[in-house]
């Protein structure tokens, strides 16, 4: 695996974390090619979500969409769920928690 960095724009990836302007991108090599990801599509892979910044209506439902293809993918593998917010919005943090609880896998929280 090899990790380039790329400067990202937080108004064109609404997933980007804010305030950092550098976002890695890992590059995979298989017998089919290459394939580039950044650092948080490929950790989803791995069924990590993180939630850095505010949370609002729009990081909310990212996280939520995150944990609903994760539980459809395989609802028996747990999910790790990385937090770094200051807070925000009630009713969108009501919506990543009830989502946490609604689906099956466990959910791992990590603040």
């Amino acid at each position: 695996m090899r990790i380039d960095f790329e400067r990202g724009i937080s108004n064109s990836r609404p997933f980007e974390p804010q305030g950092l302007g550098l976002v890695p991108m890992v590059v995979e090599q298989s017998g089919r090619g290459e394939r580039a990801y950044d650092i948080y599509s490929r950790l989803l892979k791995e069924r990590v979500i993180f939630l850095v910044g505010p949370v609002n209506d729009a990081t909310a439902n990212l996280v939520v969409a995150q944990m609903l293809f994760l539980e459809s993918e395989n609802p028996d593998k747990d999910i790790y769920f990385y937090i770094n917010s200051p807070g925000c919005s009630v009713s969108a943090g009501l919506a990543i928690y009830d989502t946490m609880q609604f689906i099956k896998p466990d959910v791992s929280t990590l603040c």
